[in-house]
């Protein structure tokens, strides 16, 4: 089993995400333990203020140390062992495949959920966290972010998945690879076949045509990533029409 504390000033967010689909499934199972915990609980102001303005100035306002290391230490000592703190920043380190499986050996993950305009360095100081980024942009608050790492996490531990070999060929189990396309019914949709290699039966040749498309799609996202990594910006028709005329030439049924 894997343990989530969730430290947040708005617990009532992952209400309904923990009520849902595999995560639903995976606590009812025993394999997966959330619990939430208001940062507000241990503010020691009368309103349960827990913010306040920046040092120097500056706009907006600022997650005060108090609480929030207060609050991690008193969630901390509720459960043995004390658990991986995680910082939810824009500032971390990016969320990867490779890290969800660091993630996952850990029996308890304590997930602290930024809001404002971020934390008092006073924090990082004294928690010496690890700080987790889901990506190179900002979002309101650190919820998203940790519903993010519950929801790839759980995956890996056992017993949560129906079968675990749906992990094997999963997109991102190797860096920088993706997995092939997957089709069901109907045969024919608006056109659109299904390759017939799939239909042949002949599983050598399924797995070899799953192989090219495997490595066709990993070389061409790594070519958008490439052609993006300045700024993106929206494919003009004409470019558009050249990248799926190019997926077409390279496509093998």
């Amino acid at each position: 089993m894997i343990r989530f504390d969730v430290l947040t000033l708005f617990p009532g967010i992952f209400d309904g995400y923990l009520r849902h689909s595999l995560l639903d499934d995976a606590i009812r199972a025993g394999h997966v333990q959330v619990e939430l915990w208001n940062i507000r609980d241990w503010s020691q102001d009368k309103h349960h203020k827990v913010d306040d303005r920046p040092y120097g100035g500056g706009p907006g306002m600022v997650l005060m140390a108090p609480p929030v290391v207060e609050a991690v230490e008193a969630v901390q000592a509720k459960a043995t062992p004390p658990g991986q703190v995680i910082l939810l920043t824009p500032a971390g380190i990016p969320l990867t495949q490779q890290l969800v499986r660091r993630l996952a050996e850990y029996p308890r993950l304590v997930l602290v959920c930024g809001r404002y305009e971020g934390f008092d360095e006073r924090i990082r100081d004294i928690l010496q966290p690890l700080e987790i980024s889901i990506g190179d942009y900002v979002c309101n608050g650190g919820e998203v972010p940790a519903m993010v790492i519950i929801d790839c996490v759980i995956r890996l531990v056992p017993g949560v998945l129906g079968d675990q070999q749906s992990l094997l060929e999963e997109s991102h189990m190797v860096p920088g690879e993706v997995e092939y396309p997957q089709y069901t019914r109907p045969r024919v949709y608006r056109g659109h076949a299904v390759p017939e290699v799939l239909l042949s039966g002949n599983h050598a040749a399924i797995a070899a045509w799953r192989r090219q498309q495997a490595e066709h799609r990993s070389r061409r996202r790594r070519q958008l990533l490439e052609d993006t990594s300045e700024e993106w910006k929206p494919m003009a028709p004409q470019q558009k029409e050249k990248v799926e005329r190019v997926t077409e030439t390279n496509r093998t049924y």
